[in-house]
């Protein structure tokens, strides 16, 4: 018997960028993924946490949703980054991967 059911096996070429960048109160650095997987969202992985999330316009907008997924307290250090997230991250067309 297997032990695991493989759900998907996919490889591709992807554009990474990463960045680093300060606010009036916090250092951040960034890895964001762009791939076609994710239903197109760009994943976005905090490169002193470790903490990682899929993010699309909708989501950045979402100022409580940020604070959780990268914990951060302050909610104008939300907001900033948001910006930041804002003219970094493309809008993404969304498209059904599964069928």
């Amino acid at each position: 018997m297997e032990l695991f059911e493989k759900l998907y096996d996919e490889q591709e070429n992807v554009k990474v960028r990463f960045v680093g960048f300060t606010t009036e109160h916090t250092r951040y650095d960034f890895g964001i993924v762009f791939t076609n997987m994710f239903f197109g969202k760009p994943l976005v992985v905090c490169m002193q946490t470790g903490r990682s999330t899929l993010l699309d316009p909708k989501d950045i907008e979402d100022i409580d949703h940020l604070q959780t997924v990268f914990r951060i307290s302050d909610r104008q250090q939300a907001a900033d980054l948001a910006e930041f997230f804002n003219v970094t991250i493309p809008s993404v067309h969304s498209y059904t991967q599964y069928e």
